[in-house]
């Protein structure tokens, strides 16, 4: 992968009844990493400057917060709201978006009262004050606000925006804030960046449409952004099934079957022309390795030299920010391993199947152009990462992602982590390291749109085998303690984890045109 020549797939979604394909169109990019976007009537900047007001209670069990008031804003510019974020050791910037009208514009307005929703003990050193800001007829306030003081802050603290401008939007997980009856909590949003009492009001997001395709990158700019800061892949020095290109894949013996014909598969012909288009996983047709042993094996080890990353490009948070996903496509996944305490155990074919799709996706501001964080993909889930504690190499600028041994899910550094009980030592092991190939996600740029995109079913067969004939099999000299938290462990995976039931391409999982979850 060292030459990896990359496929550039371009769909830009905007959300009117539902995601629709664009191309690349005339005027986009010209607002791209020029610090504000403007739509009609309103211009959005995206804010760094805060005054830290308090950090909620420790209450065990729960996640902390702490609060943050925009201070220092432009002139003519307004908050939506204050801003909360989970207390970490390694907190990120807290940002949020502040808004301006322009002209004659009724996209803002101010709220026409504030209603105290809480506060905490006002003699103490950093007394805090939470507001509901109460919005005029056709139009909502986005976030709440917090202050030192327990006066009504002035109507001009803050604007609402209206109502058409506005939808239900992804969030984070409720943080408490006290033991209060009812429970108080918030919910932070990264799109827009401010916070709401989750039992006052449910947060709301700019509409996908409402930001233009003028926000997001053009191709150049693309290009720029994929050169300097693409990932890394380092895979493991000890790993036996490696990624290769979708067309070497074809090339070298992947049958097409259908439940029409079961007994008669079907070559594929290196474009993946001859995959059925469009539709849904219906389990009408899939994918496997040619029958014989040493076909098999030379596929099951995939090809290096000729793997690509094949990229696509999405509006993120409202369209304030892109996402670039790089996808990587492995002909085969191998067996899971678990670990109890000091005792490692391999799970025998528990985990295997064929065709696995992997991905890292990197969120850029369309304010400044910065990469602000990575999705790393981990089976059936994942995690975001903040770039200021991503592993850096080229200068600082690109960062690295580590595949799993055998599993080839993705981390930001290299070690061992346990998937399961992890407070009683049990789990399935997820293990990276350095020392082995490493592949460059940033070389050879190429743009097209290949025909097995399109193709939405299955990439491996599903499998039938009776999971606790399998855990007998390799824990039979195990203790019976040992036995039963392993395979309780392993009935709760789910079945692609498994290896029960073949993996979907790309366009068919939720992430495509939503965020990741």
């Amino acid at each position: 992968m060292a030459s990896c020549r990359i496929s550039l797939f371009f769909f830009f979604f905007l959300f009117v009844l539902c995601f629709h394909e664009r191309k690349i169109s005339a005027g986009q990019g010209d607002q791209f990493a020029k610090g504000s976007i403007v739509i009609p009537g309103l211009e959005l900047r995206e804010h760094s400057t805060f005054t830290k007001i308090c950090t909620s209670p420790a209450i065990p069990g729960d996640s902390i917060a702490a609060f943050f008031s925009p201070s220092s804003l432009p002139s003519g510019f307004f908050p939506l709201g204050s801003h909360s974020q989970p207390h970490t050791p390694n907190p990120s910037p807290p940002r949020t978006l502040i808004a301006s009208s322009t002209a004659a514009s009724t996209s803002l307005a101010s709220p026409t009262d504030f209603t105290l929703l809480l506060s905490t003990n006002s003699s103490s050193p950093s007394p805090a004050f939470f507001w509901l800001p109460i919005p005029p007829p056709g139009y909502t306030a986005v976030g709440h606000l917090i202050t030192t003081s327990p006066h009504k802050p002035p109507l001009s603290s803050l604007r609402c925006l209206s109502n058409n401008l506005l939808e239900p939007c992804p969030t984070n997980p409720p943080i408490s804030y006290s033991k209060s009856e009812p429970p108080f909590s918030v919910q932070h949003s990264d799109s827009i960046g401010t916070f709401v009492a989750t039992s006052q009001n449910s947060l709301l997001c700019l509409k996908k449409n409402v930001i233009t395709l003028a926000a997001m990158p053009n191709l150049t700019q693309i290009t720029s952004l994929i050169q300097t800061r693409s990932p890394w892949f380092h895979f493991h020095p000890k790993e036996p099934y490696l990624p290769s290109s979708v067309s070497w894949f074809f090339n070298n013996g992947a049958l097409l079957y259908t439940n029409s014909t079961p007994n008669s598969p079907s070559r594929i012909d290196p474009a993946g022309s001859n995959l059925p288009q469009g539709g849904a996983n219906d389990g009408a047709y899939w994918l496997d390795l040619p029958a014989d042993s040493a076909s098999q094996n030379r596929i099951k080890a995939g090809n290096l030299s000729s793997a690509e990353a094949y990229i696509h490009v999405k509006p993120a948070l409202g369209g304030t920010a892109t996402d670039i996903v790089f996808w990587l496509f492995y002909p085969f996944n191998g067996p899971a391993r678990a670990k109890m305490g000091f005792i490692n155990i391999g799970l025998g074919r528990i985990g295997e199947h064929v065709g696995d799709w992997e991905h890292v996706t990197q969120r850029f501001s369309n304010f400044d152009g910065e990469l602000k964080k990575m999705y790393f993909s981990q089976h059936s889930a994942g995690e975001w990462v903040d770039a200021g504690e991503l592993e850096y190499a080229e200068g600082g600028k690109r960062p690295a992602a580590y595949a799993t041994l055998h599993g080839h899910a993705f981390y930001r550094k290299a070690g061992m982590v346990l998937k399961g009980e992890v407070e009683k030592g049990v789990g399935i092991v997820d293990e990276t390291a350095e020392g082995g190939a490493v592949g460059d996600a940033g070389a050879d740029l190429g743009v097209e749109e290949p025909a097995w995109l399109q193709y939405m079913r299955e990439w491996g067969p599903k499998v039938r085998y009776d999971v606790d004939k399998e855990l007998e099999k390799v824990m039979r000299y195990l203790p019976e303690r040992v036995k039963k938290a392993v395979g309780d462990l392993v009935r709760r995976l789910p079945k692609e984890v498994l290896g029960e039931e073949g993996p979907t391409g790309p366009k068919e999982k939720v992430s495509w045109n939503g965020d990741e979850s």
